[in-house]
C-alpha cells in the first residue's frame, strides 16, 4: 500500500488498514474514545495508583492526573528541560522504602542517572533520590530478572555497561530504599529486550547486538554473548515471544531512528539457532517503544507501537511524515495494521519513548496511555 493513502484525519474509531505485506482478515472493529490529558511535552507515562483511594492516576513529567477524569492535575517536581527534551525518560511505578505509598522510577540522557520519585503522600513535591550514576540513559524498562517474583530496573545506556537494579528489600519483603547493581555486559547499544530465548526457563537480554545467554547464577556468573544478528538502533523494548507458535522465542524489533518494523523467527539449524528477519511494516519510521498485549480481548497478544514524534527534533529518517498509532494482530502467518490514529501533527499521535497499556475504567478492556512532545493522550477502549 502506498503510505499517502493512509492520510487521514484523527480516527475515533479502529479501522482496519493493510499494507502489502499483511495479510487480511476479517474481525471485529475495536472502536477507541480519544481524550487529550495535557498539552505538556513530556515523552514518558506511568499508571499507577498515587492516592490510595482504588483509582488508577497518570503520571508523567512534571505532573500527576487524579482518576476516573484525569481532569485534576497536580505537581509532582520540576523537570530538567534540555532542547526539546524533557530529561525524564522513564515512569516505573515502584514503592521503593516500603511505606505503602507508590514511587517511581525514572532516569535521563542529560543527566546520565537513574532516580527515584518519592510519593509524598500529600500535595507536596515529590522528593528526587539517586540510585546511581549510569551513563546517557535512553529509557528505562523492569523485568523480574531472576524469578523471584520481584522486577529489578534495566536502564538502556547506550555505549555504556548493562547493568540491572535491584531493590534491597527487608525480611517482609518491603523496599529500604536502596538498590545493587549487577553488571551484565561491558557495553550494549541502542535497544534491549528480556525473554528466554534459548528454552532453558532463564530469561536472556536482546541487545542490539546479539543475545546475552543467562547463567544459573545470574549476580555471579558471566552471561554469555551470542552475536546472531545486529538489530540497529532497535526499540526499547525488543519483544521477545513465540509470534508462530512454533515452541521457540523470536523477537520483535522496530527500528527506533530510521524506519522500519520486523520479527525475526527463531530457527534450530540443528547445530545452532538463527534468526530470519519477517518485515511487519516498512513504512513507517522511529518505531521507538512497543506494548505486547491483549488489546481485543481475544486470549491472543496484539502488538501496539507507533511512530514516535520529533525523536532527534525533526532529524531522524521519516521525521516529517504523518504520525500514527496502530496495533498490528497476528493472524496466524503474518501482522494486520490496525490504525487507532493517523495524520500529520495536530491530527495523528505519535508516541514518545515509554508508553503504557492499562484498564483504567475497570471495563475489562486495555486502554492506551501515550504521551509524547505532541501531548498526554488516553486512547479508551470501548470494545
Amino acid at each position: 500500500m502506498n503510505r499517502n493513502i493512509l492520510f487521514f484525519p484523527r480516527l475515533f474509531f479502529l479501522g482496519l488498514f493493510l499494507i502489502p505485506l499483511l495479510s487480511f482478515q476479517n474481525v471485529p472493529v475495536v472502536e477507541f474514545r480519544e481524550q487529550m490529558i495535557a498539552a505538556e511535552s513530556a515523552e514518558s507515562v506511568g499508571v499507577f495508583d498515587v492516592n490510595g483511594d482504588g483509582v488508577l492516576d497518570i503520571v508523567s513529567g512534571s505532573y500527576w492526573y487524579e482518576g476516573p477524569s484525569y481532569l485534576k492535575r497536580n505537581f509532582v517536581g520540576s523537570v530538567e528541560r534540555v532542547g526539546e527534551y524533557f530529561d525524564d525518560f522513564s515512569t516505573i511505578p515502584l514503592d521503593v522504602n516500603g511505606n505503602g505509598k507508590v514511587d517511581f522510577i525514572t532516569g535521563g540522557w542529560f543527566n546520565k542517572a537513574l532516580f527515584w520519585r518519592e510519593n509524598p503522600g500529600n500535595d507536596k513535591e515529590w522528593t528526587l533520590h539517586k540510585i546511581a550514576s549510569t551513563g546517557n540513559i535512553e529509557t528505562t524498562r523492569a523485568w523480574d530478572i531472576n524469578g523471584n517474583g520481584f522486577k529489578e530496573i534495566v536502564p538502556n545506556t547506550p555505549g555504556d555497561a548493562l547493568a540491572y537494579y535491584t531493590l534491597i528489600r527487608d525480611e517482609n519483603n518491603r523496599g529500604t530504599g536502596q538498590f545493587s547493581r549487577i553488571q551484565v555486559a561491558e557495553k550494549h547499544g541502542h535497544g534491549l529486550g528480556f525473554g528466554d530465548i534459548n528454552g532453558d526457563g532463564l530469561g536472556d537480554f536482546v541487545i542490539s547486538g546479539g543475545w546475552l545467554e543467562a547463567p544459573s547464577n545470574q549476580e555471579s556468573t558471566s552471561w554469555k554473548l551470542h552475536s546472531d544478528f545486529n538489530l540497529g538502533d532497535a526499540s526499547v523494548p525488543i519483544i521477545v515471544s513465540d509470534i508462530n507458535q512454533d515452541g521457540q522465542a523470536d523477537l520483535i524489533v522496530g527500528q527506533a531512528h530510521n524506519y522500519g518494523l520486523d520479527w525475526y523467527e527463531q530457527k534450530n539449524t540443528g547445530v545452532g539457532i538463527e534468526f530470519i528477519k519477517h518485515p511487519i511494516d516498512p513504512f513507517q519510521s522511529q518505531y521507538h517503544s512497543m506494548e505486547w498485549s491483549d488489546i481485543d480481548n481475544d486470549g491472543q497478544k496484539e502488538l501496539i507501537t507507533g511512530k514516535r514524534y520529533r525523536a532527534h527534533n525533526g532529524n531522524d529518517p521519516g521525521s516529517n511524515d504523518p504520525f500514527g498509532l496502530y496495533y498490528f494482530k497476528w493472524n496466524g502467518e503474518s501482522f494486520t495494521k490496525n490504525i487507532i490514529s493517523y495524520g500529520p501533527f495536530g491530527e495523528g499521535k505519535g508516541t514518545g519513548i515509554s508508553f503504557c497499556i492499562a484498564d483504567l475504567r475497570n471495563s475489562g478492556r486495555k486502554d492506551i496511555i501515550v504521551a509524547g512532545k505532541d501531548g498526554l493522550f488516553v486512547y479508551f477502549n470501548e470494545g
